[in-house]
């Protein structure tokens, strides 16, 4: 394995389980929880995390917020909008933008391991082909120029999903 593969793993889970410096979260705009990982991450935080998220005024599609991880495991949750897909070109660069923020985030706060899901590939409709695609490539390319981040895991809820990705990280 090369250096940024040897970076790359995915496996099935529960992201909210993780070990992480930080979880990433698919949110909504609001930022005030929802379903599918939105909801189990502010779940298993615990009500502090809204209190937190109710202090940044939403969030952008495509943009990320930082907060603290509460009763995680994590240290840190980083918030993401992922976009509703549309079938369009904005799509991609939205999603893309996605996973830079939040690896740019990790960057300027010390985080040095992190867990994401598969944005917008839940109620948001990203065909996980696409999205998975998107991810992995979006996350190699940045993690060439910032060694700083030892350790990017795709976790998946579903063995589909998990199998994309093991076929893009060649494992």
């Amino acid at each position: 394995m090369n250096g940024i593969q040897s970076k790359l793993r995915c496996l099935k889970g529960d992201i909210t389980a993780m070990d992480t410096d930080a979880i990433v979260n698919a949110a909504n705009n609001s930022l005030l929880g929802g379903g599918g990982v939105d909801g189990a991450i502010h779940r298993a935080a615990g009500p502090e995390l809204l209190d937190e998220c109710r202090t940044l005024g939403g969030c952008p599609t495509g943009e990320a917020r930082l907060t603290k991880g509460y009763n995680l495991r994590a240290r840190y949750v980083i918030h993401t909008v992922g976009p509703v897909y549309s079938g369009t070109e904005k799509d991609a660069l939205f999603l893309e933008s996605c996973y830079v923020r939040c690896l740019e985030l990790a960057v300027a706060n010390g985080i040095k391991t992190l867990a994401f899901p598969a944005i917008s590939c839940g109620v948001y409709g990203y065909p996980i082909d696409e999205a998975a695609a998107i991810a992995v490539e979006t996350v190699r390319t940045f993690l060439d120029g910032h060694p700083s981040i030892e350790q990017v895991v795709f976790v998946l809820f579903s063995q589909e999903y998990l199998d994309h990705y093991r076929n893009l990280l060649g494992h």
